[in-house]
């Protein structure tokens, strides 16, 4: 068996895949789930930190502490060299990466009954968009970490290119295809030709045509619907007594994961309440309220869940309804907490991300020189790939091409597990 794996280190979920007995599989890394979501808990009341949905559980359900999630966004921002405070002690931001990083590791190895030297790590193909130094930075410091926490080589394998080679497993002849991998943080889109013959070969730049991404996932979807819909149940959109408009960083902290902790600051709680004071609108005093309450109970994250449960739903229903109880103030009914989404709202809030998602593919196959026409399939996955909209929009591109839908959290770390047996054979 390989002591090489391939992890596919997610915005939202992480998988580890490996090479054993003549296939790829992924490892089992949360009870039977091979899926990890990157999330992490720390817990003050019971002094310890937790993974994954044991994290999530845990938060919901009450306790007092800390929740990390999105952590892969830091990467390539001048935030990686920040720090934070969690359980009474300051944790520097690439510390957490380390350990959630490093619990990967320990999962993995235990799943799979052995140690794990080598690994090839998935990367989108811009972590940051149009900027060459801070994208090598984010790279740079991926490898840093894994070596840290006890990977003794490190290789970097682009997400859609680790998709399309799982996809390649399974054809019977040569197709090109267009791997499309809507992730939580980035989009990423490969032009590649495959087929069972090239699979063997150990250099397959030659069959990749085109590449291509933006710095837009499913944590992007997430934020723009809260923006659009929910937080105005918060006050964003109000006008305070001088005519000037609430100020909206609150609300764009609140609405990214990664940010959210930003509210729960003496300083924040304080700047709202004086806001507060000088409001005089019946409405938005009630708004205010909700939002004051919410930084108080820290329940910025099980807002975002809300949201992000929402975006899901509204993939394969038209109406939804949204009972967030946890919003409510003193000076609010019940109703004034339940709230009714369409899926034409969602497609309002988001359209400006389907646009520039839309605009790269057309890049990708542009940098390709090829014939639409010649385009044989088309290979969704990622976790936000199910967006409707979004995938009306990239099938119009293509579309004489037929559409497949990959494993949407487990393809790319099949793939990086498949391309780390072969790297390290």
């Amino acid at each position: 068996m390989s002591q090489a794996c391939g992890i596919d280190f997610g915005t939202s979920n992480s998988t580890v895949g490996w090479h054993a007995n003549g296939q790829s599989s992924l490892l089992a890394l949360e009870q039977d789930k091979a899926t990890l979501p990157s999330v992490v808990f720390f817990n003050h009341e019971e002094d310890e930190i937790t993974y994954g949905r044991t994290a999530l559980s845990t938060y919901l359900s009450g306790y007092e502490g800390r929740l990390m999630r999105s952590m892969k966004s830091l990467l390539g921002t001048p935030l990686i060299e920040g720090q934070t405070e969690v359980m009474g002690r300051t944790l520097a931001f690439r510390d957490l990466l380390s350990g959630f990083i490093g619990e990967l590791k320990k999962r993995a190895e235990q799943s799979a009954g052995q140690t794990f030297s080598k690994a090839v790590f998935g990367r989108p193909v811009h972590f940051i968009d149009d900027d060459s130094a801070a994208d090598q930075l984010a790279q740079n410091t991926l490898e840093h970490i894994a070596k840290a926490v006890g990977f003794k080589e490190v290789q970097f394998q682009f997400e859609p290119i680790a998709a399309a080679l799982d996809y390649e497993s399974s054809i019977e002849r040569e197709e090109l295809v267009l791997i499309v991998d809507i992730g939580g943080g980035t989009s990423d889109f490969s032009l590649v030709r495959l087929s069972p013959e090239r699979s063997t070969q150990a250099d397959r730049q030659a069959d990749i045509l085109g590449n291509g991404g933006v710095h837009i996932g499913g944590t992007d979807f997430d934020k723009y619907l809260s923006l659009g819909q929910v937080m105005p149940m918060l006050g964003l959109g109000g006008k305070l007594a001088n005519g000037v408009d609430m100020p909206s960083s609150y609300y764009f902290n609140l609405a990214t994961w990664h940010t959210i902790n930003q509210l729960y600051t003496k300083k924040v709680t304080r700047e709202l309440q004086d806001i507060y004071r000088e409001v005089s609108d019946s409405h938005l005093r009630t708004a205010i309220e909700r939002l004051l309450n919410l930084v108080d109970q820290r329940d910025g994250h099980w807002l975002a869940q809300q949201t992000e449960e929402a975006k899901i739903l509204l993939t394969s229903q038209d109406i939804i309804t949204l009972t967030l109880d946890r919003l409510r103030s003193k000076s609010s009914s019940e109703g004034d907490c339940i709230l009714q989404l369409t899926s034409a709202d969602f497609a309002a809030a988001t359209a400006h991300l389907i646009d520039q998602i839309e605009n790269a593919v057309k890049h990708t196959l542009g940098m390709a020189g090829v014939a639409i026409t010649e385009v044989d399939t088309v290979f969704f996955t990622g976790g936000s790939s199910s967006v409707r909209g979004l995938r009306q929009r990239i099938a119009a591109l293509v579309p004489d091409a037929k559409h497949i839908d990959g494993d949407l959290f487990g393809s790319i770390g099949r793939g990086l597990g498949l391309d780390a047996a072969r790297r390290f054979a």
